[in-house]
């Protein structure tokens, strides 16, 4: 379970050469083997299974997608999604009826009057368009503001480990050039997260977005 020293060392040189100025300062393999030290020699006694490292790696996105509070968000804009789905395929249908009948009298009609009635069903047309896809942006805005809020409420866990573990940063992994897997703590703060706030507040597709409410509220 313990970080070998050369990949500690490996990552320690990929952290260093990548700070601005290393080179020129000429700091760079002196900061690498003492990084790869506190990364390599050190032992499990955080109880955590992980190594007392001042480096730890996290993945944002899953750690988002796989905690209770990201699933329960998937879930709730799926849910609102298929209620609008739902929505604008009755009302095109309601419209398409509409437009049939208009074009139906429009033989016993005087020219004038259709015209007047054409353009009301136009306007009609155009304002329920509008309407449709402000609810759709709203809908893909309620992300957003989750992401938000799941970033907030995960910070003092994600501190707490750093805490525990000793470390002074987290870095996302996927813009790591090397890393060893045991100082990923992605399991760990979705295992920590979903501990302390679940999945957050739930609330019905035609009710308020539901996203901006922490539990227990």
């Amino acid at each position: 379970m313990q970080t070998s020293f050369r990949t500690a060392f490996a990552l320690a040189c990929a952290l260093c050469a990548s700070a601005p100025g290393a080179q020129e300062r000429g700091t760079g393999f002196g900061a690498a083997v003492q990084l790869a030290q506190s990364i390599g020699s050190e032992g499990l006694s955080n109880g955590l299974g992980l190594p007392n490292s001042l480096v730890l790696t996290l993945e944002p996105e899953r750690f988002f997608a796989e905690s209770d509070f990201g699933r329960r968000v998937a879930e709730d804009l799926q849910a609102r999604s298929a209620v609008l789905t739902a929505e604008n395929r009755r009302i095109e249908a309601e419209l398409r009826a509409e437009e049939k009948d208009l074009a139906d009298r429009r033989a016993f009609t005087e020219p004038q009057a259709f015209r007047a009635l054409a353009q009301a069903f136009d306007e009609k047309v155009q304002n329920t368009r509008t309407t449709q896809n402000q609810k759709f942006r709203e809908i893909s805005g309620l992300e957003d503001k989750a992401r938000v809020e799941f970033r907030e409420i995960s910070r003092p866990v994600l501190e707490q480990i750093m805490r525990e573990v000793g470390a002074a940063v987290i870095l996302e992994r996927g813009s790591v050039l090397l890393s060893a897997s045991s100082i990923d703590v992605t399991d760990l703060a979705i295992a920590r997260i979903n501990a302390m706030f679940g999945e957050g507040s739930r609330q019905s597709p035609q009710s308020g977005s539901g996203l901006e409410q922490n539990a227990g509220e």
